[in-house]
């Protein structure tokens, strides 16, 4: 096959619960301590990624980590039984399923070596998101490990928050073509954290090899911050030559678009007014939280999550965009309700990779049989549901252990990634 756009799409893991655990996301905060159910969550997700491969789409999947991460609890001195409940909540968050924060992805035809680079993201952030870097380091570089394709980098360094391709992203021609790529950082957030570091998003740039003519590093409005755009993925996306993007999403719009145009005279930017939808109505609904992606008769689709279809200021704005003349022209709503419950929505859940998927390790790319196997075991071993009181239960702790287990020997990774 030639290049092309895979989305890797984090599984949802069987820790899957809701502790509240990340300031400034919304509706995390706003279901802290509901009952969580892991097995709808995680087939929710396979039906997502069932949809996109008959959507024509080249499909792969990380695997959720192990939980509760030991290691991480050893080096505070406890483990799960001892540990204080927001500690052991941290060390059983499944939120690795969020794959847009796995790391920040440059195509070979950006970089000065000609090869894809993937750098792991830290997200120092948030303590329950910290200690994931390791296994999603392990699993990158099982999963692009021919040393000719791609080069995958450790994370840059503490203090400088990275939050990986959700702060990201990449305007081209089309997407085997040089593109222009954008790194989106904060400054302040008002009362919550702007989790991306402009030093770490240069950092990126660097390690990347990137050219420096054609990369922008651009400040998200403390604005969207305040309001729960704790990600840039949260108001804005982009595909090919489009960007998708609320008015409010950037601390200075018309100087970003005007450097933007410079560089890419044939950008196409299709600005959402707040007088039609609100920061608010647009965080709710996690409009731009969709998966903006090019369908093979060369159309562009907006795959979003089921609440956008339930907030009729944002689906009235939708309809009447489809039904002009501009560049995306289809909406495919999905549910990932219990997901987005948790704060992220269909393109938090992946990980845009340009590359040759002949060069990519066959156990990580999806199709409709795998993921009917994966879905079987799914059924059969992830609990049913998990409130926060469980997560101390020592029967709850060793069938999600044994539900990786499963899923790993399956995938036979086992002697890849057991930690």
């Amino acid at each position: 096959m030639s290049v092309t756009e895979i989305n890797f799409d984090g599984l949802i893991g069987p820790s899957h619960n809701y502790a509240g655990l990340s300031l400034g996301n919304l509706a995390s905060s706003r279901n802290a301590g509901a009952i969580a159910y892991p097995r709808a969550a995680a087939l929710q997700g396979i039906e997502k990624m069932r949809g996109n491969i008959r959507l024509g789409l080249a499909q792969g999947m990380f695997l959720p980590q192990w939980r509760p991460d030991g290691t991480w609890l050893a080096q505070l001195g406890t483990d799960i039984g001892a540990a204080e409940p927001h500690i052991r909540a941290a060390a059983m968050s499944a939120s690795s399923m969020w794959a847009a924060n796995a790391a920040t992805v440059s195509p070979a035809s950006d970089t000065a070596d000609g090869r894809t680079h993937l750098t792991v993201a830290n997200l120092v952030t948030m303590p329950h998101r910290s200690h994931e870097w390791p296994q999603t380091l392990a699993q990158l570089r099982v999963a692009f490990s021919d040393p000719r394709a791609f080069a995958v980098h450790a994370p840059v360094p503490a203090p400088f928050g990275d939050e990986g391709a959700a702060n990201h992203m990449r305007l081209c021609g089309h997407h085997g073509a040089a593109g222009v790529e954008i790194f989106v950082y904060g400054r302040s957030g008002g009362p919550f954290p702007a989790r991306q570091h402009l030093e770490a998003s240069k950092a990126v740039a660097r390690l990347h090899g990137l050219d420096a003519a054609r990369t922008l590093f651009v400040e998200q409005s403390e604005e969207a911050i305040a309001a729960g755009a704790f990600h840039n993925d949260v108001v804005a996306v982009a595909n090919e030559r489009v960007l998708f993007a609320h008015e409010l999403a950037f601390a200075d719009n018309a100087g970003f678009y005007a450097d933007l145009r410079a560089v890419m005279p044939g950008v196409e930017i299709v600005e959402v007014p707040a007088s039609a939808v609100s920061l608010a109505d647009a965080i709710k609904s996690y409009l731009f939280n969709a998966q903006l992606v090019t369908l093979p008769d060369g159309g562009m689709a907006l795959i979003l999550p089921t609440e956008a279809q339930e907030t009729p200021a944002v689906w009235q704005w939708l309809e009447q965009m489809v039904a002009g003349n501009g560049p995306i022209r289809r909406l495919v709503p999905v549910d990932v309700r219990q997901s987005m419950a948790n704060g992220g929505g269909p393109a938090c859940l992946r990980l845009r990779v340009v590359a040759d998927p002949a060069t990519i390790d066959p156990r990580f790319m999806m199709d409709e049989g795998k993921l009917d196997a994966i879905a079987r075991i799914v059924s059969d071993y992830w609990p049913e549901q998990i409130a926060p009181d469980d997560l101390a239960d020592t029967r709850l702790i060793a069938r999600i252990e044994q539900s990786w287990l499963t899923l790993v020997d399956h995938l036979q990774l086992s002697g890849d990634l057991i930690p």
